[in-house]
């Protein structure tokens, strides 16, 4: 910076200012309001009255004194012109008279047309050579007569200029030799008295020179090249050849013409002569007016264009309209004229342009992008030697002011292109391009060779404007009372500002300000910012914390904390920075207030919550929504306590910690807390009740509020981040914690919970249970005519009734709930009515269709209690129960043999001893075999220490095979192992043999001689697992069986005790004694068998 600006006397005025500016930021935080920048005061674009009178005269005479056809987008009436100048310098009719009167009366100018040869192309070849040397004659015709005279009868002649325009006014061109395309590019100055009668004549001619035959020769290519040495050998020597000529009427021409004309006379032997391009343009000398004697005419043509400019924007502004910068038609024409006339250069007309705009745009607001076109022509046509020094230092005088203004309008960007307005954000654009257009043109660069680059200069004038904006806005919010807790509202005020306009700078301006000229505004802008921020909210927050914090304080300090945050993560990443920001560790300033947040934020709650329980009329909300407004109100509460915690999101992991946990204790207390306030509010409305079904709506209702209270408490995981603070503090914290406190405190609300809810549940439960035990024993009172069937149907529409009516009014968790309690009653109620109903078989029939039906009803199609729920052991045992006490004896029989079949498939031990036979069935004789082989390992039942042990064959159950008897072996004395070798056969059909039940009964007894015999043991072979039984063919050799020895039940067993129930049934009894025979002596053997 030192190299740059050693010498100060070199600083350009704006570079001086912005390094002022920069100087100044070391002060801003002492000064209440810095002095803001001056403002640029703009170049005047108005005019003394003299001024305009003499421009107004030069107006009207280019108007008055118009030559030429008028081009296709201009205006045609000269009257028409001369209104427009009479609005656009606001002249009274009076005063446009007179003036107009005394332009006519000036004398007339020197009409001229500019007349440009550039080039002819496809000309004819007159030399040996095939070649010309050619050149053009020309000049004007005055006087050549009417349109019918001049040019329409004549007959075409070849040297028009030589025989009819005088040698002192034809002009002639340089010789360009050996071609068909010449280059000429030369202009001149035709004068002429009247455009009606005179005409613009051009003749082309060949230059000859004299040459000997031999040169000639020297140059023939081919026989048209011999043919021309004979021509010319007939003509003079030294005479010319005419190539054509070119005849124009002025009154034909426009004020600037540039065109290809075909060269004349065509004839048959020369019908295309080729073309010449010539530009034409009607100019003046010598005016009458008095701006043309005294001023340069492109300052005269500057201050015309720059009324205009005014005049147009004016208008614009007048009809609440923007102008486009296209001038009208009429200005647009009067200009054109002017430029024609005045023979000005384009590049003088884009400087004139350049310089009217610019000095307009910093009076009058019309668009920017209007100075895109002439920055870029002075670009494009830039040659610092054709401008005078008063020209360079205009120029220069209008780049350096532009500047200023520019930057200017950049400093206060923020109220010179509000975002209320919707082009604002272009206009900026707008405005920097053409500032970055101008900075980089050759003209700005060697006419403001000191000026600092554009980016810095914008760049020091957004850090300015930038720091005035703070300060205004400071102003703007300083409180009308001085106190502590309106500082921290007018604080809290201009925070809110800040990061309002810093969103406006990253989503809009910044984009401008990068695209353009590569400025991180937002970065700057937040620095900046940030910076005079964190002075202010620390010493406000000492002041604040310097006490004990009141709620008004702790609220207003909260939201101030809130927006230091939001205004905080705008800024880069700490990963991104390059040093330390000023407002880095704000939150220790607000340390102090976290106690009264707290405080208040569980006082606002729960003032909510007791709120929302006394206008609660425990009403469902809807046909869904089957919990209160309490409810709602109370989710909302708890979200809101979520979104605090949020909000507050304490850097400081242990502290974090902390206020986690107090943020769960006080959710958890308010939960309770509700709980409890939620049924003293329905024990109150329930007082006044006489109708008990409005006071169970208000249990249902309860109890969904409180479900809902758990689904709610259940998300405090989720809503709190328990899982990122877990991350946070794990450097910090024990292992575990975490989960020992927070999970603690969660657990034991939820359980507290769960409590309430099922008292709740139980409450709704008892009320149900008593008329389900009414209508269940009523079944056994109904008569016996009345179909099981229907003797069910008071206790079903009990249940649908209540059912229905709790469904709709609980949420399904507290249903189920309820549905699993009165299940559970309702098994009980039935064991009991089916204990006492043993002896009556209808009374069981009936039971067992009330279970299967209230299986179906408690099932509800998948929507109540799911199967696993519905069989317990209670359920499987009372189905079991019933099913036997419906069944008839020799059903009960033939579940008791598969109830031993399935104890000896079970039984592995053989310690009462064991049985080997061998068992198959011949299928063609319809005959059971039974080859009894051994025994072994019997129990000693004498008092010897032996047995005599037989066995007893018999086809099971009896009702089945009611013709075989049954069969014994041989007995065998004082033998433990006997070896039997017995065949046994029994005709019995297939079929039922193949019955659940069917078995061979094999009763080891020992023999006594003077007593009953005793029991050894029983083994059941499955008849249906027999070989052959199946209808395969008969096998071959038969596999042994081993069968291990059972003993009855020693606790007796269900079925028996049924059939011992049945006193009238003797085929029951008879079966019943010897099963009890032989349970008893299996009994006497028992403690042998222990021993």
């Amino acid at each position: 910076m030192a190299t740059l600006f050693s010498h100060s006397q070199r600083r350009p005025p704006l570079l001086r200012q912005a390094i002022k500016i920069r100087r100044r930021r070391v002060q801003e935080l002492q000064e209440p309001l810095p002095p803001t920048a001056p403002e640029i005061e703009p170049p005047s674009h108005h005019f003394s009255p003299e001024e305009r009178a003499l421009l107004y005269e030069e107006a009207l005479y280019t108007v008055l004194h118009c030559l030429g056809k008028p081009e296709p987008n201009h205006v045609k009436e000269a009257s028409e012109l001369l209104r427009y100048l009479q609005e656009a310098f606001c002249m009274e009719p009076k005063e446009h008279q007179q003036m107009l009167q005394q332009v006519q009366e000036l004398e007339k100018p020197t009409f001229c047309l500019k007349a440009t040869v550039k080039q002819a192309k496809g000309i004819l070849g007159k030399d040996v050579s095939g070649f010309s040397d050619p050149y053009c004659l020309l000049g004007i015709e005055q006087g050549a007569g009417t349109l019918g005279d001049s040019l329409g009868p004549r007959r075409p002649q070849k040297a028009v200029v030589r025989h009819t325009i005088p040698e002192e006014k034809t002009h002639r061109t340089q010789v360009i030799t050996q071609t068909l395309n010449p280059v000429w590019d030369e202009t001149f100055i035709l004068e002429f008295d009247d455009i009606s009668n005179s005409s613009f004549h051009l003749d082309m001619w060949d230059l000859d020179t004299v040459e000997s035959v031999r040169q000639k020769l020297g140059e023939l290519t081919d026989l048209h090249g011999l043919r021309r040495i004979f021509k010319e050998a007939r003509k003079d020597k030294g005479q010319d050849d005419f190539l054509g000529n070119v005849v124009l009427r002025l009154q034909d021409l426009r004020c600037r013409e540039d065109q290809w004309y075909p060269l004349e006379p065509c004839t048959e032997t020369y019908p295309d002569r080729g073309q010449c391009h010539l530009q034409f343009q009607f100019i003046h000398k010598r005016r009458a007016t008095a701006a043309s004697h005294s001023q340069a005419s492109y300052t005269v043509h500057l201050h015309l264009l720059q009324q205009f400019v005014s005049h147009e924007v004016t208008q614009h502004q007048a009809g609440s309209t923007s102008w486009d910068g296209s001038l009208s038609p009429q200005a647009a024409t009067i200009l054109f004229l002017h430029a024609t006339q005045k023979d000005l250069s384009d590049f003088h007309q884009s400087m004139a342009e350049w310089l009217a705009y610019s000095r307009v745009y910093q009076s009058l607001e019309f668009p920017s992008s209007c100075l895109l076109h002439p920055i870029t022509s002075i670009e494009y046509q830039w040659i610092q030697g054709r401008l005078k020094a008063e020209q360079r230092e205009e120029l220069a005088a209008s780049f350096s002011s532009l500047l200023a203004y520019g930057l200017s309008l950049i400093r206060r960007f923020r109220t010179v292109f509000p975002l209320s307005v919707p082009d604002s954000p272009a206009r900026l654009q707008s405005l920097l391009r053409v500032l970055v257009q101008m900075c980089k043109t050759k003209a700005f660069g060697e006419l403001c060779p000191d000026s600092a680059p554009l980016p810095r200069l914008v760049t020091e004038a957004l850090r300015a404007g930038t720091v005035e904006w703070f300060h205004l806005k400071q102003q703007h919010h300083q409180p009308m009372v001085q106190g502590v807790l309106e500082a921290g509202k007018a604080l809290l005020s201009l925070v809110q500002d800040i990061i309002s306009d810093l969103h406006q700078c990253q989503r809009t301006w910044n984009k401008t300000f990068h695209n353009v000229v590569k400025i991180d505004f937002f970065s700057m802008a937040f620095l900046e910012l940030q910076w005079l921020v964190a002075k202010r909210v620390q010493d406000h927050t000492a002041m604040a914390v310097s006490g004990p914090v009141s709620p008004e304080m702790g609220e207003s300090l909260f939201q101030l904390y809130i927006s230091l945050k939001e205004l905080c993560q705008l800024g880069p990443a700490p990963s991104e920075r390059e040093g330390v920001l000023a407002l880095d560790g704000f939150h220790r300033w607000f340390q102090p207030a976290i106690p009264s947040w707290l405080q208040k934020t569980y006082s606002v709650a729960l003032a909510r919550v007791q709120r929302a329980v006394r206008m609660d009329k425990l009403v469902p909300l809807g046909e869904l929504t089957k919990h209160s407004t309490s409810a709602v109100d109370l989710s909302t509460c708890f979200a809101q306590i979520s979104h605090t915690a949020r909000q507050l999101d304490w850097p400081d992991p242990e502290e974090a910690f902390m206020i986690t946990v107090k943020f769960v204790e006080d959710t958890c207390r308010l939960a309770l807390v509700y709980c409890s306030l939620i049924k003293s509010r329905a024990r109150e409305l329930a007082a006044g009740q006489k109708d008990q079904g409005q006071a169970a709506n208000m249990l249902c209702v309860v109890v969904n509020d409180m479900e809902q209270l758990r689904l709610v408490i259940g998300k405090l995981p989720t809503q709190l981040a328990w899982e990122a603070l877990e991350q946070r503090v794990g450097a910090v914290l024990e292992q575990g914690q975490l989960q020992n406190t927070l999970h603690t405190q969660l657990q034991g609300a939820l359980a507290g919970i769960g409590h309430e809810i099922r008292t709740g549940v139980r409450t709704l439960a008892e009320q149900l249970e008593v008329g389900i035990a009414k209508y269940i024993r009523n079944l056994v009172g109904v008569k016996e005519s009345v179909l099981p069937e229907d003797a069910i149907l008071p206790l079903m529409k009990f249940l649908e009734v209540e059912l229905c009516y709790l469904n709709t009014n609980l949420v399904q968790e507290n249903f189920n709930s309820l549905l699993t309690l009165l299940w559970t009653h309702t098994l009980t109620v039935l064991v009991e009515v089916a204990t006492s109903q043993r002896s009556c078989s209808l009374a069981c029939k009936r039971l067992k269709i009330a279970l299967q039906n209230l299986e179906i009803c408690f099932y509800a199609e998948g929507c109540g209690l799911p199967p696993e729920a519905l069989h317990t052991a209670t359920f499987k045992a009372l189905q079991r129960d019933l099913e036997l006490q419906g069944a008839s004896t020799r059903e009960l029989i033939q579940k008791y043999f598969c109830t031993r079949l399935e104890q000896q498939a079970d039984t592995a031990s053989e310690e009462l001893g064991a049985v080997t036979l061998k068992a198959s069935y011949q299928a063609s004789e319809q005959k059971l075999r039974v080859e009894l082989l051994s025994a072994s390992n019997l129990l000693p039942l004498d008092s010897n220490g032996c047995s005599d042990p037989f066995v007893q064959l018999t086809l099971e159950p009896r009702h089945e095979f009611p013709e075989l008897a049954p069969r014994e072996t041989q007995k065998h004395k004082k033998d433990l192992h006997p070896l039997f070798d017995e065949t046994f056969e029994f005709l019995v059909p297939a079929e039922p043999c193949q019955k659940d039940g069917a078995c061979l009964l094999l009763t080891v007894l020992d023999h006594d001689t003077l007593g009953a015999d005793d029991l050894e043991g029983e083994a059941f072979l499955p008849l249906r697992s027999v070989c052959g039984l199946d209808g395969t063919e008969e096998p071959g050799e038969v596999p042994q069986t081993r069968l291990p020895l059972t003993y009855p039940t020693a606790n007796g067993d269900t079925i028996l005790q049924l059939l011992e129930s049945r006193r009238g049934d003797r085929e029951a009894q008879a079966f019943v004694k010897l099963r009890r025979q032989r349970a008893k002596q299996a009994s006497q053997h028992a403690p042998r068998l222990g021993q």
